[in-house]
């Protein structure tokens, strides 16, 4: 592509919904012509770190494929090339200058609202306030579950401020920055009514009723014997709050899970060398075999013999389906 191509592009036949073209452009040929998407997206956040892998997915989804099936720029895995012979210093200077002028004019028509979510205020709630709010949801996000391991959390207004939501006590939730950014101002669902309580008092394995019983915990899962063994060793891995089954953990639930699950094995075959494997098994639902209706992972440790055919493991749950 010649410079001329490139100034009649960003002058004539741009097209633009965002200013996210000509920024990247802009980005690139101060770049000397080439940039990785992690360059890319420093360009757009600037100095907002929390921010970069929104901008990543947002470069990924436009504008770098709208460039690429344009001739404008390249892209090889991570690296994005502007498509165009090498500038000069005036050639560059032009085209940034139709950039700049491109993006000016783009903001006065759209105003702030451009940037939309990006530049509300994130946090006018007073500190003791966001304090009591994060504390009482446990850190967890209201609506996923995620916690700050996984994502910054917002305190979100239930009820928008643009719809007149006040900055009280009873109108706010935790929400991560993700489920945030997509509820928008458009919802005012309250997500702390969720009918799912984090503890059931008749709950036998709810975290207060079962804290005797524990041998192990590690963040958001805790540890016990199983107090009917299928074989010496059987433990159940349970989450502290009250989840149903499986499906309703969330990702931070689970890799806590995963990560006690990793230890109590390692403990087991530390302590009994005979075990030569195990059995990993959830039951979801009563037709599923589910008893008691509060999350566990069994965790059964097998050893050579102790079943005269182990062939077809947990497809024993039907036995006329076990071998095969």
């Amino acid at each position: 592509m010649e410079y001329t191509q490139l100034l009649d592009f960003v002058e004539r036949k741009m097209t633009m919904s965002h200013i996210y073209q000509p920024l990247m452009l802009r980005i690139l040929i101060e770049a000397g012509g080439t940039a990785t998407i992690r360059q890319l997206a420093h360009g757009f956040l600037d100095q907002d770190e929390s921010q970069l892998r929104y901008y990543e997915d947002r470069i990924k989804k436009m504008p770098l494929p709208v460039l690429k099936r344009r001739g404008i720029i390249s892209h090889d895995g991570d690296l994005v090339t502007l498509n165009c012979k090498k500038l000069t210093f005036e050639q560059k200077s032009q085209v940034l200058m139709l950039c700049e002028k491109r993006m000016r004019e783009f903001i006065m028509q759209r105003g702030i609202d451009l940037w939309g979510y990006r530049l509300i205020d994130t946090d006018p709630i007073p500190g003791s306030l966001r304090y009591r709010v994060i504390k009482e949801s446990g850190g967890r996000c209201a609506l996923c579950g995620a916690t700050k391991k996984e994502r910054p959390l917002d305190v979100d207004h239930i009820i928008p401020r643009s719809k007149g939501g006040k900055t009280e006590y009873e109108n706010l939730q935790v929400l991560c920055s993700l489920c945030n950014q997509e509820k928008g101002n458009k919802d005012d669902t309250d997500f702390r009514n969720d009918d799912q309580p984090e503890f059931v008092p008749d709950c036998k394995f709810c975290y207060p009723n079962i804290k005797p019983r524990i041998i192990k915990g590690t963040g958001t899962m805790i540890a016990i014997k199983d107090g009917y063994p299928v074989t010496e060793g059987h433990t159940l891995v349970i989450p502290k709050r009250h989840v149903a089954e499986y499906f309703d953990l969330s990702d931070s639930e689970r890799r806590d899970a995963d990560s006690l699950l990793k230890y109590l094995k390692r403990k087991m075959i530390k302590k009994d060398p005979s075990i030569t494997g195990y059995n990993i098994g959830v039951n979801c639902g009563e037709s599923a075999g589910q008893t008691i209706f509060h999350l566990h992972y069994h965790l059964i440790p097998r050893r050579d013999g102790d079943t005269s055919d182990p062939r077809g493991g947990v497809r024993g749950v039907i036995p006329g389906k076990r071998g095969y």
